[in-house]
Protein backbone atom coordinates (compact mmCIF):
# COMPACT_ATOMS: atom_id res chain seq x y z
CA UNK A 1 0.00 0.00 0.00
CA UNK A 2 2.00 2.83 -1.78
CA UNK A 3 0.12 6.36 -1.02
CA UNK A 4 2.25 8.21 -2.56
CA UNK A 5 2.56 6.17 -5.47
CA UNK A 6 -1.51 6.28 -5.78
CA UNK A 7 -1.68 10.05 -5.02
CA UNK A 8 1.12 10.17 -8.15
CA UNK A 9 -0.37 7.98 -10.71
CA UNK A 10 -3.83 9.38 -9.78
CA UNK A 11 -2.48 13.13 -10.26
CA UNK A 12 -0.94 11.82 -13.84
CA UNK A 13 -4.65 10.40 -14.80
CA UNK A 14 -5.90 13.54 -13.54
CA UNK A 15 -4.18 15.41 -16.01
CA UNK A 16 -4.68 13.29 -18.74
CA UNK A 17 -8.37 13.89 -18.32
CA UNK A 18 -8.04 17.60 -17.94
CA UNK A 19 -10.75 19.12 -19.66
CA UNK A 20 -10.42 21.90 -22.72
CA UNK A 21 -13.22 22.71 -24.36
CA UNK A 22 -15.77 25.48 -25.27
CA UNK A 23 -17.51 27.43 -23.39
CA UNK A 24 -14.48 28.24 -21.65
CA UNK A 25 -16.23 30.02 -18.86
CA UNK A 26 -18.03 26.62 -17.87
CA UNK A 27 -14.70 24.78 -18.07
CA UNK A 28 -12.07 26.60 -16.69
CA UNK A 29 -13.50 27.10 -13.44
CA UNK A 30 -13.87 23.07 -13.38
CA UNK A 31 -10.35 22.27 -14.58
CA UNK A 32 -9.21 25.51 -11.77
CA UNK A 33 -10.89 23.98 -8.84
CA UNK A 34 -9.45 20.53 -9.60
CA UNK A 35 -6.14 21.68 -9.98
CA UNK A 36 -6.10 23.24 -6.52
CA UNK A 37 -4.60 20.37 -4.91
CA UNK A 38 -6.32 19.31 -1.77
CA UNK A 39 -5.41 15.85 0.25
CA UNK A 40 -6.90 13.92 -2.52
CA UNK A 41 -8.26 11.48 0.45
CA UNK A 42 -11.52 10.38 -1.37
CA UNK A 43 -9.83 9.10 -4.83
CA UNK A 44 -6.85 7.88 -2.88
CA UNK A 45 -9.01 5.30 -0.59
CA UNK A 46 -11.31 4.08 -4.00
CA UNK A 47 -7.79 3.13 -5.34
CA UNK A 48 -6.81 1.51 -2.01
CA UNK A 49 -9.95 -0.74 -2.17
CA UNK A 50 -9.55 -1.80 -5.09
CA UNK A 51 -5.56 -2.62 -4.72
CA UNK A 52 -6.61 -4.37 -1.23
CA UNK A 53 -9.27 -6.71 -2.99
CA UNK A 54 -7.37 -7.36 -6.49
CA UNK A 55 -3.85 -6.17 -6.31
CA UNK A 56 -4.66 -3.73 -9.71
CA UNK A 57 -5.46 -0.33 -8.58
CA UNK A 58 -5.28 1.29 -12.15
CA UNK A 59 -8.56 -0.22 -12.65
CA UNK A 60 -10.09 2.29 -10.24
CA UNK A 61 -9.18 5.49 -11.88
CA UNK A 62 -12.29 6.48 -13.30
CA UNK A 63 -14.11 5.71 -10.08
CA UNK A 64 -11.60 7.58 -8.32
CA UNK A 65 -11.77 10.73 -10.85
CA UNK A 66 -15.65 10.26 -10.36
CA UNK A 67 -15.20 10.73 -6.64
CA UNK A 68 -12.85 13.72 -7.00
CA UNK A 69 -14.86 15.60 -9.36
CA UNK A 70 -17.81 14.92 -6.98
CA UNK A 71 -16.66 16.32 -3.78
CA UNK A 72 -15.26 19.48 -5.45
CA UNK A 73 -18.44 20.00 -6.99
CA UNK A 74 -19.78 20.07 -3.48
CA UNK A 75 -16.87 22.33 -2.68
CA UNK A 76 -17.92 24.69 -5.16
CA UNK A 77 -21.56 25.10 -3.76
CA UNK A 78 -20.55 25.15 -0.17
CA UNK A 79 -18.41 28.05 -0.76
CA UNK A 80 -21.23 29.95 -2.49
CA UNK A 81 -23.37 29.14 0.45
CA UNK A 82 -20.83 30.07 3.14
CA UNK A 83 -19.76 33.15 0.99
CA UNK A 84 -16.32 31.38 1.50
CA UNK A 85 -13.42 33.45 0.23
CA UNK A 86 -11.08 30.92 0.19
CA UNK A 87 -10.17 27.30 -0.58
CA UNK A 88 -7.23 25.60 -0.73
CA UNK A 89 -5.64 28.94 0.00
CA UNK A 90 -6.79 30.25 -2.93
CA UNK A 91 -9.65 32.24 -4.49
CA UNK A 92 -12.81 29.78 -4.80
CA UNK A 93 -14.69 29.37 -8.00
CA UNK A 94 -17.43 32.29 -7.25
CA UNK A 95 -15.12 34.83 -5.86
CA UNK A 96 -12.59 34.35 -9.21
CA UNK A 97 -15.37 34.15 -11.63
CA UNK A 98 -19.05 35.29 -10.31
CA UNK A 99 -21.84 33.11 -8.21
CA UNK A 100 -23.91 32.40 -11.86
CA UNK A 101 -20.36 30.66 -13.24
CA UNK A 102 -19.92 28.70 -9.64
CA UNK A 103 -23.46 27.28 -10.03
CA UNK A 104 -23.01 26.10 -13.45
CA UNK A 105 -19.86 25.13 -13.33
CA UNK A 106 -20.69 23.33 -10.27
CA UNK A 107 -23.53 21.57 -12.11
CA UNK A 108 -21.27 20.06 -15.06
CA UNK A 109 -18.75 18.70 -12.53
CA UNK A 110 -22.34 16.93 -11.29
CA UNK A 111 -22.98 15.43 -14.35
CA UNK A 112 -19.46 14.74 -15.37
CA UNK A 113 -18.76 12.71 -12.60
CA UNK A 114 -21.37 10.12 -13.43
CA UNK A 115 -19.70 10.04 -17.11
CA UNK A 116 -16.86 8.41 -15.45
CA UNK A 117 -19.00 4.82 -14.64
CA UNK A 118 -19.63 4.56 -18.31
CA UNK A 119 -15.76 3.11 -18.48
CA UNK A 120 -17.06 -0.22 -16.73
CA UNK A 121 -19.04 -3.01 -17.22
CA UNK A 122 -22.64 -2.58 -17.22
CA UNK A 123 -23.26 -5.18 -13.90
CA UNK A 124 -20.30 -2.87 -12.40
CA UNK A 125 -21.11 0.63 -13.67
CA UNK A 126 -24.81 -0.04 -12.08
CA UNK A 127 -23.65 -0.92 -8.76
CA UNK A 128 -21.50 2.32 -9.02
CA UNK A 129 -24.20 4.45 -10.00
CA UNK A 130 -26.56 2.81 -7.47
CA UNK A 131 -24.07 3.57 -4.63
CA UNK A 132 -23.27 6.98 -5.90
CA UNK A 133 -26.65 8.42 -6.39
CA UNK A 134 -27.39 7.57 -2.80
CA UNK A 135 -24.57 8.80 -1.35
CA UNK A 136 -25.24 11.93 -3.52
CA UNK A 137 -28.41 12.52 -2.23
CA UNK A 138 -27.40 12.10 1.30
CA UNK A 139 -24.63 14.70 1.23
CA UNK A 140 -27.29 17.28 0.05
CA UNK A 141 -29.61 16.27 3.17
CA UNK A 142 -26.40 16.77 4.93
CA UNK A 143 -25.68 20.02 3.81
CA UNK A 144 -29.46 21.10 4.20
CA UNK A 145 -29.15 20.06 7.79
CA UNK A 146 -26.03 22.58 8.34
CA UNK A 147 -27.85 25.40 6.88
CA UNK A 148 -31.14 24.86 9.22
CA UNK A 149 -28.62 24.09 12.07
CA UNK A 150 -27.51 28.11 11.08
CA UNK A 151 -30.70 29.25 12.72
CA UNK A 152 -31.47 26.91 15.34
CA UNK A 153 -30.19 27.32 19.14
CA UNK A 154 -31.66 23.78 20.11
CA UNK A 155 -29.10 21.33 17.87
CA UNK A 156 -27.78 18.36 19.75
CA UNK A 157 -24.57 17.04 19.98
CA UNK A 158 -26.32 13.95 18.26
CA UNK A 159 -28.08 15.64 15.35
CA UNK A 160 -24.33 17.44 14.71
CA UNK A 161 -22.72 13.85 14.28
CA UNK A 162 -25.49 12.84 11.87
CA UNK A 163 -25.25 16.03 10.06
CA UNK A 164 -21.64 15.53 9.62
CA UNK A 165 -21.82 11.79 8.63
CA UNK A 166 -24.37 12.93 6.18
CA UNK A 167 -22.54 15.63 4.89
CA UNK A 168 -18.64 14.29 4.86
CA UNK A 169 -18.67 10.81 5.82
CA UNK A 170 -20.71 8.91 3.79
CA UNK A 171 -18.80 10.05 0.65
CA UNK A 172 -15.29 9.32 2.39
CA UNK A 173 -16.73 5.66 2.78
CA UNK A 174 -18.27 5.44 -0.69
CA UNK A 175 -15.18 6.25 -2.30
CA UNK A 176 -13.79 2.73 -0.28
CA UNK A 177 -16.63 0.86 -1.18
CA UNK A 178 -16.84 1.74 -4.95
CA UNK A 179 -12.79 0.90 -5.13
CA UNK A 180 -14.31 -2.54 -3.79
CA UNK A 181 -16.97 -2.59 -6.18
CA UNK A 182 -14.09 -2.74 -9.52
CA UNK A 183 -12.83 -4.75 -7.90
CA UNK A 184 -15.64 -7.08 -7.57
CA UNK A 185 -15.24 -8.09 -3.81
CA UNK A 186 -18.09 -9.60 -2.44
CA UNK A 187 -20.88 -7.55 -0.47
CA UNK A 188 -20.23 -8.13 2.86
CA UNK A 189 -16.53 -7.47 2.88
CA UNK A 190 -17.15 -3.96 0.61
CA UNK A 191 -19.86 -3.47 3.66
CA UNK A 192 -17.20 -3.70 6.28
CA UNK A 193 -15.15 -1.40 4.54
CA UNK A 194 -17.76 0.87 3.98
CA UNK A 195 -18.47 1.28 7.45
CA UNK A 196 -14.46 1.48 8.47
CA UNK A 197 -15.04 4.41 5.95
CA UNK A 198 -17.93 5.71 7.72
CA UNK A 199 -16.43 5.91 11.25
CA UNK A 200 -13.01 7.44 9.66
CA UNK A 201 -15.26 10.26 7.97
CA UNK A 202 -16.92 11.16 11.04
CA UNK A 203 -13.67 11.56 12.77
CA UNK A 204 -12.10 13.56 9.73
CA UNK A 205 -14.70 16.29 10.03
CA UNK A 206 -14.62 16.35 13.63
CA UNK A 207 -10.46 16.79 13.57
CA UNK A 208 -11.71 19.65 10.34
CA UNK A 209 -13.43 21.50 12.79
CA UNK A 210 -10.80 21.48 14.77
CA UNK A 211 -8.08 22.97 12.89
CA UNK A 212 -11.08 25.66 11.86
CA UNK A 213 -10.63 27.13 14.78
CA UNK A 214 -7.54 26.23 16.17
CA UNK A 215 -4.87 25.27 12.88
CA UNK A 216 -2.38 27.19 11.45
CA UNK A 217 -3.63 29.56 8.62
CA UNK A 218 -0.12 29.04 6.34
CA UNK A 219 -1.08 25.42 6.57
CA UNK A 220 -4.90 25.23 6.57
CA UNK A 221 -5.54 26.51 3.45
CA UNK A 222 -9.25 28.20 4.38
CA UNK A 223 -9.53 31.09 6.86
CA UNK A 224 -9.44 30.04 10.11
CA UNK A 225 -12.24 30.83 12.11
CA UNK A 226 -14.71 30.69 9.59
CA UNK A 227 -17.10 28.29 11.60
CA UNK A 228 -17.24 30.71 13.76
CA UNK A 229 -17.85 33.67 12.14
CA UNK A 230 -20.72 32.02 9.99
CA UNK A 231 -22.12 30.47 13.59
CA UNK A 232 -21.58 26.97 12.54
CA UNK A 233 -22.91 24.55 15.29
CA UNK A 234 -20.35 22.85 15.38
CA UNK A 235 -19.14 19.51 18.30
CA UNK A 236 -16.96 22.36 20.11
CA UNK A 237 -19.36 25.05 19.94
CA UNK A 238 -22.38 22.31 21.21
CA UNK A 239 -19.73 21.15 24.29
CA UNK A 240 -18.88 24.47 25.04
CA UNK A 241 -22.79 25.07 25.51
CA UNK A 242 -22.97 21.42 28.11
CA UNK A 243 -20.16 21.98 29.85
CA UNK A 244 -19.82 26.18 30.44
CA UNK A 245 -20.67 27.99 33.18
CA UNK A 246 -23.92 30.36 32.55
CA UNK A 247 -21.40 33.07 31.99
CA UNK A 248 -19.96 31.50 29.14
CA UNK A 249 -22.67 30.36 27.74
CA UNK A 250 -24.84 33.35 27.62
CA UNK A 251 -21.82 35.00 25.98
CA UNK A 252 -21.60 32.26 22.89
CA UNK A 253 -24.86 32.51 22.98
CA UNK A 254 -24.79 35.97 22.03
CA UNK A 255 -22.34 36.00 20.22
CA UNK A 256 -23.26 33.69 17.84
CA UNK A 257 -27.16 34.96 17.58
CA UNK A 258 -26.13 38.88 17.43
CA UNK A 259 -24.91 40.89 14.60
CA UNK A 260 -21.18 41.33 15.26
CA UNK A 261 -19.34 44.41 13.93
CA UNK A 262 -15.51 43.29 15.08
CA UNK A 263 -15.19 39.75 13.37
CA UNK A 264 -11.89 39.16 14.63
CA UNK A 265 -12.72 40.30 18.30
CA UNK A 266 -15.49 37.18 17.89
CA UNK A 267 -13.18 35.01 16.72
CA UNK A 268 -10.82 35.52 19.79
CA UNK A 269 -13.60 35.52 22.57
CA UNK A 270 -15.38 32.42 21.08
CA UNK A 271 -11.82 31.12 20.93
CA UNK A 272 -11.12 31.84 24.23
CA UNK A 273 -14.15 30.25 25.88
CA UNK A 274 -13.41 27.00 24.09
CA UNK A 275 -9.93 26.91 25.44
CA UNK A 276 -11.15 27.95 29.14
CA UNK A 277 -13.89 24.95 28.73
CA UNK A 278 -11.08 22.19 27.57
CA UNK A 279 -12.85 21.59 24.50
CA UNK A 280 -9.58 21.02 22.21
CA UNK A 281 -8.81 18.27 24.48
CA UNK A 282 -12.76 17.14 24.40
CA UNK A 283 -12.62 17.29 20.76
CA UNK A 284 -9.25 14.94 19.98
CA UNK A 285 -10.78 12.36 22.54
CA UNK A 286 -13.94 12.35 20.12
CA UNK A 287 -12.14 12.23 16.78
CA UNK A 288 -10.22 9.10 19.38
CA UNK A 289 -13.17 7.46 19.57
CA UNK A 290 -14.20 7.46 15.51
CA UNK A 291 -10.39 6.58 14.65
CA UNK A 292 -10.53 3.53 16.47
CA UNK A 293 -13.81 2.86 15.96
CA UNK A 294 -13.05 2.24 12.65
CA UNK A 295 -10.12 0.01 13.30
CA UNK A 296 -12.52 -2.20 14.89
CA UNK A 297 -14.36 -2.86 11.13
CA UNK A 298 -11.45 -3.75 9.86
CA UNK A 299 -11.10 -6.97 11.63
CA UNK A 300 -14.02 -8.24 9.88
CA UNK A 301 -11.89 -7.93 6.91
CA UNK A 302 -10.81 -11.06 4.94
CA UNK A 303 -7.54 -9.26 3.53
CA UNK A 304 -3.72 -9.51 4.72
CA UNK A 305 -2.41 -8.07 7.92
CA UNK A 306 -0.20 -5.67 5.34
CA UNK A 307 -3.41 -4.51 4.47
CA UNK A 308 -5.13 -3.64 7.80
CA UNK A 309 -1.83 -2.34 9.12
CA UNK A 310 -1.48 0.64 5.76
CA UNK A 311 -5.70 1.16 6.81
CA UNK A 312 -5.02 1.38 10.33
CA UNK A 313 -1.84 3.76 9.36
CA UNK A 314 -4.08 6.02 7.21
CA UNK A 315 -6.31 6.87 10.00
CA UNK A 316 -3.97 7.67 12.51
CA UNK A 317 -2.05 10.23 9.85
CA UNK A 318 -5.96 11.83 9.40
CA UNK A 319 -6.14 11.62 12.86
CA UNK A 320 -2.72 13.67 13.54
CA UNK A 321 -2.93 15.81 10.43
CA UNK A 322 -2.51 19.82 10.79
CA UNK A 323 -4.01 20.66 6.85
Amino acid sequence: MDILQYQSDFLTYLESQKIVREPKNLYEPIDYILQLGGKRIRPILTLIASDIFSGNFSQAMPAALAVEVFHNFTLVHDDIMDDAPLRRGNETVHEKWDINTGILSGDAMLILAYQYFENYPPAIFQKLAQLFSKTALEVCDGQQLDVDFETRNDVTIEEYIKMITLKTSVLVAAALKMGAIVAEADEEQAQHLYNYGLNLGIAFQLQDDYLDTYGDPKTFGKQVGGDIIENKKTFLYLKALEVANNDDKQKLFALYNENQENISEKIKTVTSIFSDNDIPKQTHELIEYYTNKSFECLTHLNISEDAKGGLRMFGENLMNRKV
